[in-house]
């Protein structure tokens, strides 16, 4: 199932695991290595052996608000949805429950272009048959994605602006009330042009060619590509990240704002690439969770008794 990893994506998990002096205070991948966390529920949504999700409920009354999470990995399952359990057990005890999707990655047998996308949407829309069983309300639900998740997050909330010739089509995507992102790539492009980038080729392995080779696709994968995407949309993002500049989100969301999207960039001044994922950091807690749950409180209130 597990191609052999290239020669570029081991020189990414160098590049990842050796941060610079300035970068030395914050969290990195290794940080993450956290004992295990119950899963309330382990859930497949398609019969590959990838396609499957954790389902958290709150024990509070429902019907539920829903996140849709996609685990970050720069596409090449550097990391997996225990990467971020924390998270997802942080905010189902805030009231939300949490969909954590494992999705094939571009390592992975059919992974890549399709298959990933099509994983992603096929999990978001499963909270539909999840609804019938566990009390979720299907018309509050955001997806949520942390770095190359963080893209694939943006690029669900435009799922229902294909036509049935694009390959990424879909007849009846369900409609999501936001998309956050957490130190998203929301322009595959711009990601292409880094150097260095630390997710190496990642982005090539995930489109399987360069976004000159590729125009088309690159047009249909990404989010800035895509504007407007229609739906509200959250980006918190670390000043100090080293793998997704603070730059490219900032132009993604003026671009957003005056294709018509309604967006809201929160730059954390003292966080890099991970702490957007760690509950127990005082980033999160005192600066990010705030913003977050102010947002999303906005976004979906609680439903009338």
């Amino acid at each position: 199932m597990f191609r052999t990893l290239s020669a570029t994506f081991l020189t990414a998990i160098i590049l990842m695991a050796a941060a610079t002096p300035s970068q030395a205070q914050y969290l990195g991948p290794g940080d993450f290595d956290h004992p295990e966390i119950p899963e309330q529920e382990r859930i497949a949504y398609g019969s590959d052996p990838m396609q499957w999700g954790v389902l958290r409920v709150p024990q509070t009354e429902g019907p539920h608000p829903v996140i849709v999470m996609m685990h970050g990995g720069c596409w090449v399952g550097l990391h997996r949805p225990r990467n971020v359990e924390p998270l997802m057990a942080a905010l189902t005890e805030r009231g939300w429950a949490t969909w954590s999707l494992s999705h094939r990655q571009a390592v992975d047998e059919g992974g890549a272009w399709t298959g990933t996308f099509e994983d992603v949407g096929a999990g978001i829309d499963y909270v539909r048959a999840l609804a019938e069983t566990h009390d979720l309300d299907t018309t509050r639900v955001v997806s949520m994605g942390h770095s190359a998740g963080g893209h694939l997050a943006l690029w669900a909330a435009g799922r229902s602006g294909y036509d049935d010739r694009d390959d990424l089509y879909s007849a009846a995507p369900l409609r999501l009330a936001g998309a956050v992102s957490l130190d998203g790539i929301p322009d595959l492009k711009a990601h292409a042009e880094q150097d260095p980038n630390p997710c190496g080729d990642g982005y090539v392995q995930l489109m399987k060619g360069t976004p000159e080779e590729l125009p088309a696709r690159y047009g249909q994968a990404s989010p800035a590509a895509r504007l407007p995407l229609g739906v509200p949309q959250l980006m918190l993002h670390g000043r100090h990240d080293y793998v997704v500049p603070w730059q490219q989100v900032t132009t993604y969301a003026e671009e957003a704002r005056a294709a018509g999207d309604d967006v809201r960039l929160h730059i954390v001044e003292d966080a890099s690439h991970f702490e957007v994922i760690a509950p127990a950091s005082r980033a999160w807690r005192e600066q990010m969770a705030p913003v977050l749950f102010d947002w999303l409180n906005a976004l979906v209130p609680a439903r009338a008794e």
